[in-house]
């Protein structure tokens, strides 16, 4: 049994190959995670789990460790075809309470489209869990108000890759993450 993680950080990345797998490898070493044995979790960011910058939580990473992730991914082959993955996080004010980690991936949205849907999806699952009052069919910045002025949840934000295939065809591949540490 594993312990809970105690930090978390966020990345992204961008790799394009004639290869799909190698334009993944590519999106993962843009991230910094490329040496890692990437092991894909679901979306609870666990109570008290510290939020610490890329550079810091890149710093803590050994090769070859089983490193567990919340990733979202797409990739395409298809010239002009928009690509985007964005990690969505939402945290509680209530340090022994867990929050939320969304993953939204998928062709045609912009960068900060795609990021505003994860933020929204993540902050709206700890929204509801903590019990708030919003209209769910409301606007994201309408909600988002809410939420900040409602003191029980501390603050949410999101990352994004996104790319667009070029002419060429070759593979292109966007990944972003929610990577966690257990020291």
């Amino acid at each position: 049994m594993f312990p809970t993680p105690t930090r978390v950080f966020l990345t992204k990345g961008v790799g394009i190959h004639r290869h799909a797998l190698t334009a993944f490898e590519f999106a993962l070493r843009d991230a910094d995670i490329e040496q890692q044995n990437l092991v894909f979790v679901s979306s609870i960011l666990p109570p008290r789990c510290e939020l610490i910058g890329h550079a810091s939580g890149v710093e803590l990473l050994k090769p070859g460790d089983l490193t567990f992730c919340v990733m979202a991914r797409a990739e395409t082959d298809e010239p002009g075809r928009h690509v985007h993955a964005s990690i969505g996080l939402a945290r509680p004010a209530d340090p022994g309470m867990y929050g939320y980690i969304s993953e939204h991936h998928g062709f045609g949205m912009n960068a900060t489209a795609s990021g505003e849907y994860a933020e929204d999806l993540a902050a709206t699952m700890l929204a509801s869990t903590l019990g708030l009052d919003f209209d769910p069919e409301a606007a994201w910045n309408e909600r988002k108000q809410i939420y900040e002025h409602s003191q029980v949840i501390i603050d949410s934000m999101s990352i994004t890759a996104s790319a667009e295939c070029a002419a060429d065809g070759r593979w292109t591949c966007a990944v972003a993450a929610a990577v966690f540490l257990f020291s």
